[in-house]
């Protein structure tokens, strides 16, 4: 904010973009003291309240201004926005430059060549920059690096289900004894294929519930502290992760149940 110049402007009305979320909105037609509003972030940054006085040095001149308000911007929306936004008569006859965006719904290279030709010779003066390829680019860049999310969150997900097999095959031993135990006690078949049901339903979902609780939360914290965006909860998403976390778990348990089921009781008895 400090290190370098600083675009500013000045208008009487609320940019397009930007929410008041402290302060208020000068008058249209406010003629006082310089008032100036910021961006909350950066006014947080700076350890700016309300009420107190900034001073900008513009063409070589300090210009004193009360802070009046302090405004959240879409920045997403790619629409000009600026930091600090000054009441009218705070540059009151100074030099300026009108700056201003075009989104065209369904463009294209040809389309934006013509209208940028259109507007060269009716403003000579008028610089245009095209903005596309580096939209473009950028969503590529996007793209390959979901992609690279994906794929290092396929790696995760199989060896987590590796490690559960793991985990599973090392208690097999003791899950023959348990259902020879059972079987000489009166256990049917189906009765113990519910209880482990049940027991590897139970640990399925606890873990997928911690999963999607740590997961989420730490998402939130990249996404909104880091990345300074948006967060979206993605309910269907989690609720999928949580289903294919129960079906690979029971799946995985039932199917060492039934080869710990189809022991014989007497000869795992005489080892015991």
């Amino acid at each position: 904010m400090l290190q370098s110049d600083r675009g500013l402007t000045y208008t009487s009305e609320l940019p397009k973009g930007s929410k008041v979320v402290e302060g208020e909105w000068w008058s249209a037609d406010y003629s006082g003291p310089p008032l100036v509003s910021m961006e909350k972030k950066i006014a947080d940054g700076l350890g700016l309240k309300l009420g107190d006085e900034i001073v900008v040095n513009v063409l070589g001149r300090d210009i004193p201004a009360k802070i009046s308000n302090l405004r959240t911007i879409d920045w997403q929306g790619l629409g000009i926005n600026f930091v600090l936004v000054f009441s009218p008569n705070a540059f009151k006859g100074a030099p300026h430059t009108h700056i201003a965006t075009l989104t065209e719904t369904g463009g294209n290279a040809a389309g934006d060549g013509k209208i940028i030709k259109e507007v060269a010779d009716a403003y000579p003066m008028v610089t245009s920059v095209r903005v596309r390829e580096v939209m473009e680019t950028v969503g590529s860049v996007v793209t390959n690096l979901a992609l690279a999310i994906r794929g290092a969150s396929a790696v995760t997900l199989i060896s987590a289900i590796l490690v559960l097999g793991g985990a599973l095959a090392a208690g097999h031993r003791h899950r023959v004894y348990d259902a020879v135990i059972l079987k000489t006690l009166g256990a049917t078949r189906l009765r113990l294929l519910g209880a482990y049901a049940l027991e590897y339903l139970l640990i399925g979902l606890a873990t997928a519930l911690f999963g999607v609780i740590a997961g989420s939360l730490a998402a939130w914290m990249i996404v909104t502290r880091l990345m300074t965006l948006t967060f979206v909860w993605q309910a269907g998403s989690a609720a999928g992760v949580v289903a294919a976390a129960l079906v690979v778990t029971v799946g995985l348990g039932l199917a060492g149940t039934l080869l710990a089921l189809n022991k014989k009781p007497a000869t795992v008895l005489r080892n015991l």
